[in-house]
């Protein structure tokens, strides 16, 4: 029997998606689960899952087209089964294919190449980002006289400053008497949206307005965790395995929701989604944006086989040896976030929809703290729930926090 494939949603805020590539080509066989196409959503590069099995009997949508959700795609079947007509149906979507570079995020290259061409003298011009083009030299003499070096005129290449023209520049009076420094002028220029960008606002906006957030934040005692991963990662070094931070706050989250289920399901009216497997989102900053992949089926996992999943999603979430699967973007049930690395200390994420909570979580911090009547060098990290009202309250959430926190300060459970 044939089947069609739809161009799948992978989230919420999906509306569309672009064939990146075909994995599979016309008459070869299909089954069910196998990686059929890439598809190239506002934030990533997914792999698609084949819902049936068969022969790709006929490719509708070419590599590089942009259809909506739901759109046929492509058919699988057995040999004799007959193509229906639709087959000839995205035609009509061709145009919008083909319109969609013209209305693509990449609207900022022709801005950025307007800015630069209207310095037909040779004055000191900026870069697209609003770095004003100088030599390194001309920069560091600049620095040594006192004086802005966007003050000084430029006559190399493209009003490039060089050394000859700060060596040769002769402040104005009026530049004299503010000091040697040039007027600060920032860039008001309009900054268009690249699409993740408009997918990310999308989804928070949806997630603040339909989910109820509220927050409860626990200091958790950090300094065994870290003897304990130290220790650890010297033990296994010669098989190529390291142990992060992040690494163990996984497993603790997973812990804890394997003690509290009720947080790894969602909201839906009069009832609560449950879910059999643990698909832990883990935010990936991207320089286009945010991602939340998930580790799917963590609760079957060890502390070093979460470390080595991370990894590898992580390289596939860059473009490193492969690409994100559809269940890693589609099917996460809790979230997690750690912004320790950039030294923020406390902060509180926003719920991926449809997920009940996510928790975020800060530096380590070597602080002074009392044990037995003395204070003594110690290590702190604060970790924030955002937890959707609907799923449970405040108290409910503050026992799973501590169900995390337990884990962490008594290390030897994230072997368990």
């Amino acid at each position: 029997m044939i089947s069609e494939v739809t161009m799948p949603s992978m989230g919420a805020d999906m509306t569309e998606g672009t064939i990146a590539k075909w994995l599979k080509a016309e008459g070869d066989a299909v089954g069910r689960g196998d990686k059929i196409a890439e598809i190239e959503t506002d934030k990533t590069v997914v792999e698609m899952e084949a819902y049936s099995e068969g022969l790709l009997r006929k490719i509708v949508v070419p590599e590089g087209s942009m259809v909506d959700v739901g759109t046929v795609i492509a058919f699988i079947g057995d040999a004799e089964d007959e193509i229906p007509e639709v087959a000839a149906a995205p035609a009509a979507e061709a145009p919008k294919a083909e319109a969609a570079p013209a209305a693509a995020p990449p609207a900022p290259a022709p801005v950025q190449q307007a800015a630069p061409t209207p310095a037909p003298a040779p004055v000191a011009t900026a870069a697209p980002g609003g770095r004003v083009k100088a030599s390194p030299i001309a920069r560091k003499i600049a620095e040594e006289k006192g004086f802005d070096i966007a003050a000084v005129p430029g006559t190399g290449p493209g009003g490039r400053i060089t050394k000859s023209d700060v060596e040769n520049f002769t402040p104005s009076p009026q530049f004299a008497a503010s000091g040697g420094r040039a007027p600060v002028v920032m860039d008001g220029s309009d900054t268009p949206l690249s699409s993740m960008r408009q997918a990310i606002a999308r989804v928070t906006v949806k997630s603040k307005s339909e989910s109820p957030h509220y927050y409860v934040t626990h200091e958790v005692n950090m300094a065994p965790a870290m003897t304990f991963r130290a220790q650890l990662n010297e033990a296994i070094v010669d098989d190529g395995d390291r142990v992060s931070v992040n690494d163990m706050v996984l497993k603790a989250v997973t812990t804890a929701l394997l003690k509290h289920p009720k947080w790894n399901s969602s909201f839906d009216g009069d009832k609560l989604i449950g879910h059999s497997d643990i698909n832990l989102g883990v935010a990936i900053a991207l320089d286009e944006g945010l991602i939340v992949p998930a580790v799917i089926g963590i609760q079957n996992m060890s502390l070093i086989e979460i470390s080595r999943a991370v990894r590898d999603m992580g390289k596939r979430a860059r473009g490193e040896g492969g690409s994100l699967t559809q269940a890693e973007m589609t099917q996460g049930t809790f979230g997690t976030s750690n912004l320790g690395m950039f030294g923020t200390d406390t902060f509180a994420a926003i719920i991926v929809p449809p997920n009940a909570g996510i928790i975020a979580v800060g530096a380590i911090k070597d602080v002074p703290v009392v044990k037995d009547g003395q204070i003594v060098p110690g290590k702190v990290m604060n970790a924030t729930i955002s937890a959707d009202h609907r799923v449970g309250d405040g108290a409910e959430a503050a026992i799973l926090m501590g169900e995390f926190q337990k884990t962490l300060e008594n290390p030897a459970r994230l072997m368990l």
